[in-house]
């Protein structure tokens, strides 16, 4: 068995992310017999300057974009990739843009609450964001996200009260943008290799099972 090792550098106000990450699984699928493949959820914001309690939705989007009419042009593409995927984007119940710092704090967090909980928890926030109109910027929906994809929500509503790992997030994200990252998703592959964007399930496989072959050939 073949290991490789995936980081995938997202934020999860980014609907690319969302529609990446679909693609991902197929593209697991559809790797060679005997490779594996280990993931880590690692941090990314594509806003850093939206204030920790978030911005008006139509405020941000008109500030960003021109307007809002001109947003919902740009929207369509990916609401068009998310029916591809089975995401029905609710871009129109998203009433605050986050700050996602405190999400990645979480995602941080989630990935020694054992098995698959990282998964899980980045699952549930893309879904809160862009199914439900949540604002996972809010420490209370953080908490219920944490209690429902098997943490403690008692520790994490601790943790998000106080500093932890702010710090320690900020840096990943300067580490990445060091490295080339200028934009998300972005999958690393072996901590050598890059595909960047939410590429089809079978660019992402046959990345993949490259970096397995280069691994077995050194072996032989």
């Amino acid at each position: 068995m073949t290991q490789i090792q995936v980081d995938i550098v997202s934020d999860v106000m980014c609907p690319w992310c969302f529609v990446g990450k679909r693609r991902f699984e197929k593209a697991l699928d559809a790797l060679a017999p005997g490779v594996s493949v280990s993931v880590n959820w690692r941090p990314y914001q594509l806003d850093p300057t939206l204030p920790p309690e978030g911005k008006d939705r139509k405020t941000y989007l008109a500030e960003k974009f021109g307007g809002i009419e001109r947003a919902k042009e740009l929207y369509q593409n990916i609401k068009d990739a998310g029916k591809g995927e089975d995401i029905a984007f609710r871009f129109d119940d998203i009433a605050v843009s986050p700050n996602t710092l405190d999400a990645h704090r979480l995602i941080r967090w989630s990935q020694s609450a054992g098995a698959g909980v990282q998964d899980k928890v980045v699952e549930r926030l893309f879904e809160l964001y862009f199914l439900e109109g949540a604002n996972i910027g809010d420490h209370s929906v953080l908490i219920d996200a944490a209690g429902a994809c098997g943490m403690d929500p008692a520790i994490v509503e601790g943790l998000l009260a106080g500093d932890a790992d702010r710090d320690a997030v900020t840096q990943e994200i300067a580490v990445a943008q060091n490295m080339g990252v200028t934009g998300v998703p972005c999958f690393i592959i072996d901590s050598r290799y890059a595909v960047m964007g939410a590429q089809d399930p079978a660019t992402i496989a046959d990345a993949i099972n490259q970096v397995a072959d280069k691994q077995n050939s050194a072996i032989d």
